[in-house]
């Protein structure tokens, strides 16, 4: 898996990933707040109903065991969602998406599940390079997907990873 996905130039450390619980929404709220706007951060009591059903699963990353960034992925046969990965804007540039990226498809393809989708933003470049370069690929779009709180909605792209489509681009 880390010739597939290597950590950025001048990563000189790696997070500590792991389950995420019911115990870490408090912590999941603040990510969330810090990392979207007001209108589009996500509630506690909204991650709890999530973090609580059946078929999703979250994943955190610490660093010195501070929270630093999760991910919410839901399961469904044998594909994946990502519903939403959010990093604390004091962890940007640290390796912290792409970690929490690669245990959520590991714990996907551990699962079964060889496709996982995902929405991100088209004015969202820094997310789009990442999941680019992690092997997904343009699935659709969604006109409008992203409220902005001022001026008009940014379309989503919808991506999409294949781990049989992902292991022939890793060999070739």
């Amino acid at each position: 898996m880390a010739e597939r996905f290597p950590m950025p130039d001048g990563a000189s450390w790696s997070p500590q990933v792991r389950p995420g619980e019911a115990q870490d929404v408090p912590a999941m709220a603040h990510i969330h707040a810090s990392a979207f706007d007001e209108k589009s951060a996500w509630s506690a009591p909204s991650l709890l109903h999530l973090v609580e059903t059946p078929n999703v699963f979250s994943l955190m990353a610490e660093r010195d065991s501070t929270p630093a960034g999760f991910v919410l992925m839901r399961v469904a046969a044998n594909e994946a969602e990502v519903l939403t990965i959010a990093v604390d804007p004091a962890f940007h540039r640290r390796g912290m998406a792409r970690a929490l990226v690669m245990a959520g498809l590991t714990a996907a393809l551990a699962v079964e599940c060889d496709t996982v989708f995902l929405e991100v933003a088209t004015d969202n470049e820094p997310a789009k390079a990442l999941y680019q370069s992690m092997g997904f690929d343009i699935a659709g779009e969604r006109k409008a997907y992203y409220a902005r709180p001022s001026g008009p909605a940014v379309d989503a792209l919808i991506l999409r990873w294949t781990a049989q489509e992902s292991d022939a681009s890793a060999k070739g």
